[in-house]
């Protein structure tokens, strides 16, 4: 096989919003395919309507779109293999289910759901609570195998509901190499007969997802960690069926922030982050979630951030574009153990991609988050005369309003802190009044002000952490924030000295 033939698939099923391990998925079946020059497909697994959530397959594809994860072929995009929803492929699977049964490789179960309830109660009751429809078990059953011929025949003429099951060998050892795991070994001894066809038609994942994998002519199956127990049933069914397996790879798991256990939507509450890449909404239930996309992430740097959870290039390197990821990326450099998720580090890669825009580019996306606020944006140079003031400290566009807010307006109060800490009463209001009356008569940059209030300080013997304080609380209400003199120079003149009579006047 030639890499430009190879074929991977996301099959993600629409039970909800897209987990970011989903993501991570699906990015790293791109990458793999990108980097051979293959196909990326994208597959619904929808088989188990019980679970449908309506609105999840958009959300699917709405998250992929935005994370740059651009499938060539699938439910949003066509291609050669439709229908990529497997509840419109539904007639197909019945087809290959029969097949094995033909073979003798499966058989059919009548045994109704109380029956198998009543089982597993009966098996509890004696010491094994875990009863398993297997090689043993399967003798007692209802089934084509334990049932006269004729008795099966009419009961499948009469319209009896029944399952078909696989018909697994016994003391069988499976073994597959994973890209990942290396190679894995499972006795069928160990194994039950899963069910391959539901009472209602519709096929199990194992059934739909090994024939679709097949006709699909998926050459890699690359999936998350929880999909290793059904490998070994996988391979069987392929030889069962006389195909050529695909290889298999097994991602690591992506685990709390404190490494024990899987990262869930109930951690992300927990700890006041997201664990989807988009806002979720269930009308019907009423469920909600936030993503990362609407808490002001780049996708860039969410992308970034996804793949260095389980993989790494080697190196000490850590900011990659989605194309740089692509010619780097190495399934043998994919981690076996499970990777642990840190909100700061996410929050970290995002601030670093900020970086990277011009004070131009940063302030034309500030102009919706002001117009949310309703702040009257200044003009475009003095936007970005604010962005370069106050960027360094931000980690989201967001955060550029919020760490310089009182550049876009006058504060309204003053930081109660600073004030009980550094405002002196008739002290503070002469060095303000002094510096008010130097200011008037000044050329209004940064550079002269800074050195007329250095002058002040040596002609009046004051310090520095005395005046310097009491200068910034004048101008913006509060310590913190970037070089008070290179604000007073972005307020201008006017304001800047308004500012400092009105506080002389608030705090006297």
């Amino acid at each position: 096989m030639s890499d430009s033939n190879v074929r991977v698939r996301f099959a993600p099923s629409p039970t909800g919003p897209l987990h970011m391990g989903g993501v991570r998925t699906a990015l790293y079946n791109y990458l793999f395919a990108k980097k051979l020059g293959g196909k990326f497909i994208l597959r619904l697994e929808d088989t188990d309507q019980t679970r449908f959530v309506g609105g999840a397959e958009k959300y699917i594809i709405e998250s992929l779109k935005w994370c740059g994860i651009s499938p060539d072929e699938g439910v949003s995009v066509g291609g050669p293999h439709e229908p990529y929803r497997q509840s419109e492929r539904k007639p197909m699977y019945r087809a290959y289910a029969e097949e094995l049964i033909e073979k003798g490789l499966a058989y059919y179960a009548f045994d109704t759901s109380e029956e198998l309830d009543a089982v597993r109660e009966r098996a509890k009751q004696a010491g094994n609570a875990n009863f398993q429809y297997n090689h043993i078990t399967r003798n007692s059953m209802k089934n084509s195998l334990t049932l006269p011929a004729e008795e099966v025949q009419k009961r499948l003429e009469s319209g009896e509901p029944y399952t078909i099951r696989i018909k697994l060998p016994r003391n069988e050892e499976v073994k597959f190499e994973d890209m990942v795991r290396g190679w894995v070994s499972v006795n069928t001894a160990n194994m039950d007969d899963k069910i391959l066809l539901k009472a209602d038609g519709m096929p199990t994942y194992h059934l739909a997802n090994i024939v679709d994998d097949h006709t699909m002519e998926i050459t890699h199956v690359i999936r998350g960690e929880e999909w290793l127990p059904s490998a070994p049933l996988h391979v069987i069914m392929y030889q069962f069926f006389g195909w050529e397996a695909p290889t298999f790879a097994h991602l690591p798991l992506l685990l709390r922030p404190d490494g024990n256990g899987k990262l869930s939507k109930r951690d992300g509450d927990r700890l006041g982050f997201p664990v989807f890449p988009l806002n979720w909404n269930n009308e019907e239930t009423g469920e909600t979630a936030s993503g990362y996309r609407e808490r002001g992430f780049f996708a860039d740097a969410f992308i970034n951030m996804l793949a260095f959870l389980g993989w790494n290039p080697g190196d000490n390197r850590e900011l990659f574009t989605l194309e740089e990821l692509v010619e780097e990326f190495s399934i043998s450099k994919v981690s076996k153990s499970g990777a642990r998720f840190d909100f700061e580090k996410a929050k970290w890669y995002n601030q670093q991609y900020l970086r990277k825009f011009s004070d131009a580019e940063l302030a034309e996306m500030l102009l919706p988050v002001l117009e949310e606020k309703g702040i009257a944006a200044p003009g475009s140079n003095t936007l970005e005369r604010i962005v370069a003031l106050v960027k360094e400290r931000a980690v989201f566009v967001s955060d550029i309003y919020d760490e310089g807010s009182f550049l876009f307006s006058a504060p309204t109060e003053y930081d109660e802190k600073s004030v009980s800490k550094k405002w002196k009463g008739a002290e503070s209001v002469e060095i303000v009044n002094d510096l008010i009356a130097r200011y008037e008569n000044e050329e209004f940059t940064a550079s002269n002000l800074e050195a007329s209030f250095k002058a002040y300080l040596n002609e009046k013997g004051v310090g520095f952490g005395q005046a310097g304080p009491v200068l910034r609380i004048a101008v913006v209400g509060t310590m913190t924030g970037p070089s008070i003199f290179e604000m007073m120079e972005v307020l201008g003149k006017e304001e800047s000295l308004n500012r400092m009579r009105k506080t002389v006047q608030d705090l006297g």
